[in-house]
């Protein structure tokens, strides 16, 4: 499918038809990359998205803990006095 760019105000922006939102599961919010090709749209995940999910593994499996190693930070190195 071929469109331009139209003038919205003081920026520019494209119509997407229905049936393309739809069929790509585009819904609020959503995420603008610069590609090689050109720019893409993509859904904006939540970065929390199945963290409810492993932590119903973790317990079930009778594990506890954190799902990660913790990483140093600066703050760690720097700021924390260890007693």
């Amino acid at each position: 499918m071929e469109t331009r760019l139209i003038q919205i105000g003081n920026s520019r922006g494209i119509r997407i038809p229905k049936a393309l939102i739809e069929a790509a599961g585009l819904d609020t919010p959503l995420r603008l990359k610069v590609v090689d090709s050109g720019l893409l749209i993509e859904r904006a995940g939540n970065p929390r998205d199945g963290w409810a999910e492993a932590a119903r593994e973790l317990r079930d499996r009778g594990e506890s803990g954190l799902l990660d190693d913790p990483s140093p930070t600066v703050f760690d190195a720097s700021e924390w006095e260890w007693e």
